[in-house]
Order: structure tokens, then C-alpha cells, then sequence
């Protein structure tokens, strides 16, 4: 009885942070002239149980982020899935590209011509056209996955000429950071380079999402234009990653 309580009670907890979320993006659009419903929520799983998902979802979370093809796959069927749009935020290895393909609705984190060239074959061979996001690396940190700011019109024009890809706009993880100056520092300049390579009108990319911002800085990437914002520990609470 105990575990069923405090499974409730925890259910309960992500809803209420849920709503919380919304009304702090809501605010966050009020405060920059924006309208609530040009930026989507997406809700970050990694490490969630479904159930806790599931409360989010209930509540009326209608996009998830998963981190790791593996993680998506084995809890995907217990998830409260209809009329939510799933998306893989993670890096992604090019031999995990076949078990994801078909399974989200889009693919954020393309940050090579190799990556993306795998993603076509596997769409081709399904017959389908997989919607991606190109992932900026704009801070040129070593250590984090990204195409550079200055490599990304040209791998832009090279994914153009693929059939079964629709490459939708950018993603990007900005350096971390305590000051809220820096972070918009990188965010104003990642919303800089969306805007230019909207207006070079580049066939077959469509420059309509700029997906940054997290749980510490949304409001932030919602005031320099974010579309999309990644929030995973505020909705679902601290990750428990398995020993």
C-alpha cells in the first residue's frame, strides 16, 4: 500500500510540474511579445519510468524527447502515446539508425553528412520521409557533439538533395553556464544563424523550428526566439540512472 501511495503521490508531483512548466512558458511568451503557441514543449524521458511519463502525458504533454534508441524502444509500448509526437534528442550512432528510423517522428541531433546519409538509406527502405533537426554545436565545445555554427549552411545544402529526409530547422545544446548573460549570448547568436539560413531559402529545408532551451534556461531561449524547448528535471524531477 505504501509503494502504491507514494507511486500516486509521485504521479501527481510530475502533473502539477507539468502545468507549472506551461504556465512558466506562457509567461515566458507574454514577457517577449510571443504567442503561447509558437513554442512546443517537449518533455525529456531519459531515465523516467513510464508511468511517470505517462502521468505528464495524462496531464497533456503531447511531445517526449528520449535520450538513447535502446532506453526509447524498451518503454515506448507502455506510453500513452496517441496524438503525441516522439522525438530522439540524443546522439546517435549510426548503427543504432535502423532500430530508430520509423519509430519517432523526428530526429534532432543530425550533426553529420555520414549520420544523415544513413538516416535516408534507412527512410528510403521504409518508404518514408523522416523529418530531422541539424544540432549546432555553437559554443565549439570539444567535448559536445554539433556541426560548428560556420560548417552549418554548407552540410545544410548537402542534406538538400536528399528524397527522404525534410530537414525542419536547428537544435542546439548551449555551453553551460551560471550567468544568464552567456546564455543568451549563445542563444541570441544561435537564433542569428536560424534566421540567416531561413533567408537563403535552401530547397528542401524548411527553417520553421529552433529547438534549444532546458529545464535552468528555457524562459531564456523562449525570450531569443526558441520554438522548441527540451525540459526533462523540472517536469519528472532529479534522473535516477540505473548502478
Amino acid at each position: 500500500m505504501t509503494g502504491k501511495s507514494s507511486n500516486d503521490a509521485d504521479r501527481l508531483r510530475v502533473a502539477s510540474q507539468y502545468r507549472d512548466i506551461e504556465d512558466r512558458i506562457s509567461e515566458a511568451c507574454a514577457r517577449a511579445g510571443r504567442k503561447r503557441e509558437e513554442v512546443t514543449l517537449i518533455g525529456v524521458t531519459k531515465t523516467v519510468e513510464p508511468s511517470l511519463i505517462n502521468a505528464a502525458l495524462d496531464a497533456g504533454l503531447r511531445h517526449i524527447g528520449e535520450n538513447r534508441v535502446q532506453e526509447y524502444l524498451s518503454k515506448k509500448d507502455a506510453l500513452h502515446l496517441d496524438g503525441v509526437q516522439t522525438h530522439l534528442i540524443g546522439h546517435l550512432q549510426t548503427n543504432k539508425v535502423k532500430s530508430i528510423v520509423g519509430k519517432v517522428d523526428m530526429i534532432q541531433s543530425v550533426d553529420s553528412l555520414r549520420l544523415a546519409t544513413q538516416i535516408e538509406k534507412a527512410s528510403a527502405a521504409l518508404e518514408l520521409v523522416t523529418p530531422i533537426l541539424v544540432e549546432v554545436n555553437i559554443g565549439g565545445e570539444e567535448s559536445k557533439s554539433g556541426v560548428a555554427a560556420e560548417e552549418t549552411e554548407r552540410l545544410l545544402t548537402e542534406l538538400s538533395r536528399f528524397t527522404h529526409l525534410s530537414v525542419q530547422g536547428l537544435m542546439t545544446i548551449p555551453p553551460i553556464s551560471d550567468s544568464d548573460a552567456k546564455k543568451r549570448h549563445y542563444f541570441s547568436k544561435m537564433r542569428e544563424l536560424f534566421i540567416d539560413i531561413r533567408s537563403k531559402n535552401i530547397d528542401n529545408v524548411s527553417m520553421h523550428i529552433l529547438s534549444m532551451g532546458m529545464s535552468d534556461d528555457f524562459e531564456a531561449a523562449v525570450s531569443e526566439g526558441s520554438t522548441m524547448v527540451r525540459v526533462g528535471t523540472a517536469i519528472f524531477g532529479k534522473r535516477c540512472y540505473p548502478v
